[in-house]
């Protein structure tokens, strides 16, 4: 008796012209498959069962909702309008992917033998299109329950930002008989990572342990992961070394922990010592050095990443215009964007944004402008965002009230971060009144309530104009209770105008909130200098002294033969200090020589 093996399925005999169907698809020309459909119906022959059940799962990882009911049509004409339970659940999964959920629950509520796969894909299309209220529902009328069930529930909890109820659900399966797995903690580490609860983390990882499940190295790196969003890095490389198998995932987490913590010597160390990498672990470490302050050495792992024939990313080019935008090189910001056209990468919103943002910051408001007027998303808040911003860097105040005009007409809803950029710029173009108004329309308008920042960029309006009556009216009447950024906007425009009284208090605020930050210390004794008070700038010198604060250094870039150069004040490690200090003298000469030329200009 010969041996029976496993069907391979692309190597079933089929007629020719549904073969031709499979062909197709394996082609990846989906679209033409299901419009050969209509040539087989009428040659009066349909589909098998196994073949549609293929060709709506080639709908469901394409999204392809259009020819998934096409399938669902040719199935409808073809004598099959009430499907069985395989092919109802494969429908089902199929809508449910492409977001229709009308349909999926239509096609659920016609079966008339559902069995519990049949439940748990329609709970789980629910949860992914975060419905949980129906999602709900449909579990209380379950009247079998398993462990998918479960967890469908506690992810999809997890994910909509309902953590109270995610854990409710998770110590009710606990309490329950039914077994857990590997899964059932995936929505329970999502509640982790996104409240960073320290305690409830090592729960997790204690149970995990207990049940053996550390073996499982998906969710190792996710209990790393949010040890570190915990800002606990001892306990997250604790579980990485004590790891008994590794791969790209576990070892791409450690590095990215070790970035976000700012460590880049150990998120180095680690990443050059990996025995695989991907995109995401060369971008983790390139975003890690651009976030930390470290704008050359990201540019030189992103030339070495190209050099390794490494394929960068969307995140990998915007965090390389990030560095180019901080170095505020044009040259290397092009470049980028020329490499980013060669690799046929279709942008999304976080690149245009930090192309934009990239041309303004290096000088070219023009380009940043052909850059937003050539998106096709026109709907994209933070684009918008990202050119209003570009216009106030620029000091184009009245200009980012036009664009904001537009925003409106093109009906894309502004957001607090919109209200934010363009108080800022009213407040640099001295347009008091048109910020006074907007910030009096954002939650009429646009149902956006003040926050702190918002109160802060108000302050710094009126003072900047001059309107202290108005601004201590403002202090009075604030929704929320003052924070540093609104005592520090204070203090700035009090340093301005010299208004003693006002940024003494102010000052004191800043520093008794911030006392180990330098800004209080330094703009308060810059009001004491300005009113000729010079034994209070001392003693606020000596406060500083005392307490070990120091005034961060300015530090500045300079490109030469190719090369970026950084250096600080008395910094004598570039090599080339004498000849900055001899154009620096140069440019000093001039400036005197202007200055005495406006002095004199008919003589």
């Amino acid at each position: 008796m010969p041996s029976l093996k496993p069907t391979n399925y692309n190597q079933i005999q089929r007629p020719c012209v549904i073969q031709s169907v499979h062909n197709l698809c394996s082609k990846g020309r989906l679209k033409e498959a299901v419009q050969s459909l209509e040539n087989l119906a009428s040659k009066g022959l349909r589909l098998d069962t196994r073949s549609l059940a293929f060709l709506l799962q080639e709908c469901a990882n394409y999204r392809s909702l259009k020819e998934g009911k096409w399938v669902h049509l040719h199935m409808n004409v073809t004598g099959r309008k009430r499907p069985g339970t395989f092919l109802s659940n494969q429908l089902i999964y199929m809508y449910s992917e492409c977001g229709n959920w009308v349909c999926a629950r239509k096609v659920f509520d016609k079966m008339s033998m559902k069995n519990l796969y049949s439940w748990n894909n329609m709970l789980s299309g629910y949860a992914k299109l975060r419905m949980m209220k129906p999602a709900q529902t449909l579990f209380n009328q379950m009247q079998e329950k398993d462990v998918v069930s479960w967890n469908t529930m506690v992810i999809g909890y997890a994910h909509t930002g309902h953590y109270n109820n995610a854990l409710k659900f998770f110590k009710e399966l606990r309490m329950s008989n039914i077994r857990l797995n590997e899964f059932s903690f995936s929505g329970l580490l999502t509640v982790c990572i996104q409240t960073k609860d320290f305690k409830l983390t090592k729960q997790v990882h204690c149970q995990v342990f207990h049940l053996g499940f550390l073996s499982n190295i998906v969710l190792c790196s996710s209990i790393i992961d949010s040890y570190a969003k915990c800002g606990e890095i001892h306990y997250a490389r604790k579980l990485f070394d004590e790891m008994p198998k590794r791969d790209v995932l576990a070892w791409t987490t450690i590095v990215s922990a070790y970035a976000k913590s700012g460590d880049m010597n150990s998120a180095n160390e680690l990443f050059n010592i990996m025995p695989n990498k991907n995109p995401i672990s060369w971008t983790s470490l390139i975003s890690g050095y651009t976030r930390n302050g470290f704008p050359y050495e990201a540019l030189n792992l992103f030339t070495k990443m190209i050099s390794h024939k490494v394929t960068p990313n969307q995140f990998t080019f915007s965090s390389a215009l990030c560095a180019s935008a901080t170095l505020t090189s044009i040259k290397i910001g092009k470049q980028i964007h020329g490499f980013l056209i060669k690799s046929h990468l279709t942008p999304n919103t976080i690149v245009l944004s930090s192309l934009i943002d990239m041309y303004s910051k290096c000088g070219s408001l023009q380009l940043s402008q052909i850059v937003f007027n050539l998106v096709t998303d026109t709907h994209n808040t933070i684009l918008w965002n990202t050119m209003l911003s570009a216009l106030s860097q620029h000091g184009h105040g009245k200009q980012s009230l036009e664009l904001f005009s537009n925003m409106v007409r093109s009906k894309v809803k502004p957001d607090r971060i919109t209200f934010i950029i363009l108080l800022s710029s009213c407040s640099h173009s001295g347009l008091v009144q048109e910020g006074v108004n907007l910030f009096n329309n954002m939650f009429q308008d646009h149902g956006i309530s003040p926050d702190e920042e918002h109160y802060a960029c108000l302050i710094d309006l009126l003072g900047r104009g001059g309107c202290f009556d108005e601004v201590v009216n403002c202090l009075q009447k604030m929704s929320v209770e003052p924070d540093v950024r609104v005592w520090k906007a204070l203090l700035g425009v009090c340093r301005i105008h010299g208004n003693m009284e006002l940024g003494i208090k102010a000052g004191e605020k800043l520093i008794e909130l911030e006392p180990d930050s330098s800004v209080g210390y330094v703009l308060l004794s810059g009001i004491y200098a300005i009113s000729g008070k010079w034994d209070l700038v001392g003693k606020v010198r000596k406060i500083m002294k005392e307490r070990g604060v120091r005034k961060e250094l300015g530090f500045s870039w300079l490109e030469n033969e190719k090369k970026l150069q950084g250096f600080s004040v008395s910094d004598k490690s570039s090599g080339f200090e004498g000849e900055i200090e001899s154009v620096l003298k140069i440019l000093a000469s001039q400036m005197e020589k202007d200055d005495d030329d406006d002095l004199f200009p008919y003589s």
